[in-house]
């Protein structure tokens, strides 16, 4: 993540949005329709680290790309959280929730299954709930994107 849009392939996922400090990816690779990353451009490994420019772009940033991503996807609610320890760049996942998708308290439904993946990272996904099409997928990036960048 660190490698910001140079990383974007190989972590299978496009850029929809950026400004000065944060930049949005979209996952395409999830059985989370909309399932995004809100990063600085900037390389801190924690949210304490942010500096002014960052802090005060952090809120406005992040409301921005939820009601993009609730919109093109037609969710609920869309869920903000920070895990981070085997990555060291800031990233918040924001995962988009509708009624019956594989999301629960549990972060995703069913048995977890961890993959290995030949970047060295690690996937997890639930058996119960594959990985949506692909082009369901770009087609719901592009939506965000059209309402990130009008």
């Amino acid at each position: 993540m660190c490698r910001g849009a140079e990383a974007d392939g190989e972590l299978d996922r496009i850029e929809v949005w950026q400004d000065a400090h944060w930049r949005l990816t979209f996952s395409l690779s999830s059985e989370v329709l909309g399932f995004s990353y809100l990063e600085p451009k900037r390389h801190i490994s924690h949210i304490h680290s942010l500096d002014g420019d960052e802090a005060k772009t952090f809120g406005p940033a992040l409301a921005r790309c939820t009601a993009a991503l609730k919109e093109a996807t037609g969710a609920d609610v869309v869920y903000v959280y920070i895990f981070g320890d085997g990555v060291p760049h800031l990233h918040l996942h924001l995962a988009p929730h509708r009624p019956g998708d594989a999301l629960s308290d549990q972060m995703i439904r069913g048995e977890i299954v961890e993959e290995k993946l030949p970047n060295g990272m690690t996937r997890f996904y639930s058996e119960e709930f594959p990985g949506l099409p692909r082009e369901d997928l770009q087609e719901t990036a592009e939506r965000v994107k059209g309402l990130l960048n009008p």
